[in-house]
C-alpha cells in the first residue's frame, strides 16, 4: 500500500493559502476594492 497524495497539514496550509499569505500579495486589496463579501477562505 502506498501513501495517499494529500496529507493535510493545518500549519502549512494556512501559511500557503491563508489570510496572511494572501495579504503579502495584492489579492486581499483587489478583492476589497471589488467589494467582495468573502476576502479569503
Amino acid at each position: 500500500m502506498s501513501k495517499r497524495t494529500f496529507q493535510p497539514n493545518t500549519r502549512r496550509r494556512s501559511k500557503k493559502m491563508g489570510f496572511f499569505a494572501r495579504i503579502k500579495t495584492n489579492i486581499i486589496k483587489s478583492r476589497r476594492k471589488k467589494g467582495r463579501k468573502v476576502l479569503s477562505r
